[in-house]
């Protein structure tokens, strides 16, 4: 397209040597030697407009006087970068003459960020041409992916063009500079700062962002987008406010960002680039200090694009990571599932899609029920988890009932089988003969049925825990009809946990048994 503009340029201002063009504007173009006058019409276009940009930015180095003049300026430069690029595309013996210039440009750029869309072209040019002309890009690249998002990234119109940019180039990048996915921390603030604006970008961006090497840290990074949103507002406001101002109640997590014993907390969230620090330990105190954040409209509108990306993220990790890497991330997931930002719609979305990705790795790859065993027990065996997380606990323990078997792995013992029985045993049994703790809800029927449905599978795969199994829903089956149970506050949902503990008490505990009964259901 720019060629094409600059044809029409060509043949509206001159035609060979008679052209009636004003001397102001011939004086801007070279003289057409006469080495160019016996090239072919398309190659001494690409002469001419390789000489007229060459002679423009040149031009742009004089010191403009005007605001709208250092406007003019970017524009011109932008454009004359991109038709020497194009140029060089068509001819590539033009790229030799054309680094030096482009080389210089970036030089003199790169130290002011206020001509940053000024420097993508010529990162463009860079990423085109640099491996031809054996120039080192590094440069380049931690300019572009380093400062821009760090210090740019409340700057809209530079976010959209980057993440373009990012979006035109994946595959040139994952060839010539594979090193940028270690920027993934840094990139992401665009979305955390304005997600509305930029999540189409970032669903289109992350599957080839999800690597063996990244996959860990981007699920971290990802659950803690909303944290990340509040401290890229507390660092705008740290630099917009003087520090002697007292302290209020709008004020309390910003006296927490200049605190240095809580730096580090900050600093790993603002980090550049991956695997430069690790903070899960102090995750609860980080979000105490950013606890008034949780209704602020940024944060909250990032909050709500998080559970899109966990989902793009999980049907991609699954096509690269191999079993080790999946048995870490199902560890991932129980542990980040009490360490999220207290938002309350955040947590309920983020439990369903954890609940619903960890039912699909366990069920592409049952052996992990057995790898992790030790990990999903504990997990379960912990009663607050009933109250805290029940769409997450209520998958891990039809996970555990359904794929702890030797059908499923060869590994799982009668020991094993017995110890699961006996934790849901008692957690089963805690939650039905006491009130549930203060603050907190009676658990749900689902959470009673599917413990009850567990402890069936495993007896049926024990037969020495059948009879435990049938006293146990015999004496739950008394309790229920009695009506007078405080662990479940609504009448019909007693009345169904009776109704299906009498069912589980009518028949034998058999496989084939439950698994009618369980298809019936």
């Amino acid at each position: 397209y720019r060629l094409q503009l600059s044809l029409s340029f060509s043949h509206s201002f001159s035609n060979d040597d008679r052209s009636e063009v004003d001397g102001s504007v011939v004086s801007m173009v070279s003289v057409t030697s006469s080495s160019s006058r016996l090239l072919p019409p398309k190659e001494r276009l690409r002469e001419k407009a390789f000489e007229y940009c060459q002679r423009l930015i040149e031009q742009c180095d004089r010191k403009a006087q005007k605001k709208t003049d250092t406007d003019l300026q970017k524009a011109c430069m932008v454009e004359a970068v991109s038709i020497l690029d194009c140029v060089c595309v068509e001819d590539p013996s033009l790229v030799f003459r054309a680094f030096p210039s482009i080389k210089a440009l970036f030089g003199r750029l790169s130290l002011d960020l206020s001509f940053a869309r000024v420097l993508l072209p010529i990162a463009q040019f860079y990423l085109n041409h640099g491996e031809m002309a054996a120039v080192a890009c590094e440069s380049v690249w931690k300019l572009v992916f380093g400062r821009f998002p760090a210090e740019l990234f409340n700057d809209p119109f530079l976010a959209h063009e980057l993440l373009r940019f990012l979006r035109l180039n994946l595959e040139s990048l994952q060839l010539r500079a594979p090193e940028f996915i270690r920027f993934l921390p840094n990139l992401l603030k665009f979305l955390a700062w304005d997600s509305s604006a930029v999540v189409d970008d970032f669903v289109d961006l992350l599957p080839s962002l999800v690597t063996e090497g990244t996959a860990v840290e981007m699920l971290h990074t990802l659950l803690d987008l909303p944290c990340l949103s509040a401290t890229l507002v507390l660092q705008l406001r740290s630099m917009s406010l003087p520090i002697s101002e007292p302290s209020n109640r709008g004020l309390l997590s910003l006296d927490a960002f200049r605190n240095p014993a809580f730096r580090g907390l900050f600093l790993f969230l603002l980090r550049v680039e991956t695997g430069s620090g690790h903070t899960i330990d102090r995750l609860s105190t980080l979000h105490d200090l950013l606890a008034e954040a949780a209704d602020w409209p940024r944060v909250v509108r990032c909050a709500q694009a998080v559970p899109v990306l966990l989902h793009v993220y999980f049907n991609t990790v699954v096509t690269v990571a191999d079993e080790k890497l999946l048995a870490h991330l199902v560890l991932v997931m129980l542990e980040r599932s009490s360490l999220l930002f207290a938002i309350p719609t955040y947590r309920k979305e983020i439990h369903r899609v954890l609940s619903c990705h960890l039912l699909r790795l366990c069920k592409l790859r049952p052996s992990l029920v057995v790898d992790q065993s030790h990990q999903l027990l504990e997990f379960v065996g912990t009663t607050a988890n009933v109250y805290s997380q029940e769409e997450v606990y209520t998958h891990v323990v039809w996970v555990l009932g359904e794929y702890l078997s030797v059908s499923s792995d060869s590994r799982c013992s009668v020991t094993l089988i017995t110890s699961c029985f006996e934790t849901l045993e008692a957690v089963l049994f805690e939650i039905t003969s006491s009130a549930p703790p203060p603050g907190t809800v009676c658990p749900a029927p689902k959470v009673i049925t599917t413990l009850m449905s567990a402890l069936a599978k495993l007896a049926s795969r024990s037969h020495d825990l059948i009879p435990r199994v049938s006293l146990f829903f015999s004496k739950l089956r008394t309790v229920a009809r009695s009506g007078s149970a405080v662990w479940c506050s609504d009448e019909d949902d007693l009345v169904a946990i009776a109704t299906r503990v009498l069912h589980w008490t009518r028949v034998d505990v058999t496989a084939g048994s439950i698994r009618r009964y369980l298809d019936a259901a």
